[in-house]
């Protein structure tokens, strides 16, 4: 019974997100620029307030990992740094986390945001792509870009790849091609796999915010959960 209710969950998540607009909103295009640059102002900032001695959890993603249409208070990323901090594990948590962002946006900031210390690293992008109808292969390229500068710059550290899934109606080929990139890119990097970011959140109102495809103040909990599940492995 479990496996149908998931199932179903999975389903109607993916026919929600085909409904609305793209995760996040839209890319802004012509202000990318400005806003690479003060998301990396900001994750430097963070860092220069914190002890030099505790590692660095960076967690790179899309409005999913920013806590869109929440206080900043309320996103999964600060929840796992206050679980950090209550299990007295010296690590800071990043958010750096940009709504709207897709998989070649990504690629385009992430050595800005690579010039801090990083000891783990969490992939969380792909979904706009999706939505969009991107090339399956363009995504993977991308995402396997972003992967290899993180190896290149600090090689050797613990990364979790955040995975997604396509909608069914896009074709069968699709969705699996779709689903495929995030097992692939664990295996070539060597890293910890989350098979859905979303379980148990996704199409179930009462944990989304009115516009039903971001997680609100008690579906980020849940979302801690299901990224504390696979990320404690490796602290």
């Amino acid at each position: 019974m479990r496996l149908n209710r998931d199932f179903m969950t999975t389903r109607l998540f993916i026919a929600l997100l085909l409904i609305f607009n793209l995760i996040g909103c839209k890319d802004k295009q012509d202000n990318q620029k400005e806003v690479v640059q003060e998301e990396v102002k900001k994750t430097k900032d963070d860092i220069k307030s914190t002890d030099d001695t505790k590692k660095t959890i960076l967690c790179f993603g899309n409005s999913l990992t920013a806590g869109y249409g929440l206080d900043e208070k309320s996103a999964w990323p600060y929840l796992l740094e206050r679980r950090l901090d209550s299990l007295s594990l010296d690590y800071t948590v990043v958010n750096a986390g940009i709504s709207g962002e897709t998989s070649s946006g990504g690629l385009n900031r992430i050595d800005w945001v690579l010039n801090q210390k990083v000891d783990v690293f969490i992939l969380e992008l792909g979904a706009n792509d999706m939505l969009r109808g991107l090339d399956v292969n363009s995504t993977e390229k991308n995402l396997k870009g972003i992967l290899e500068k993180v190896h290149e710059k600090y090689p050797g550290i613990p990364i979790v790849v955040a995975g997604m899934l396509a909608p069914p109606n896009m074709g069968k080929d699709y969705e699996n091609k779709f689903k495929s990139i995030y097992s692939k890119l664990a295996k070539d990097f060597n890293a910890v796999l989350i098979p859905f970011f979303l379980e148990d959140v996704a199409g179930i109102e009462s944990l989304n915010l009115p516009d039903g495809k971001h997680p609100n103040a008690k579906g980020q909990k849940i979302v801690l959960e299901n990224v504390w599940s696979y990320l404690k492995k490796v602290l």
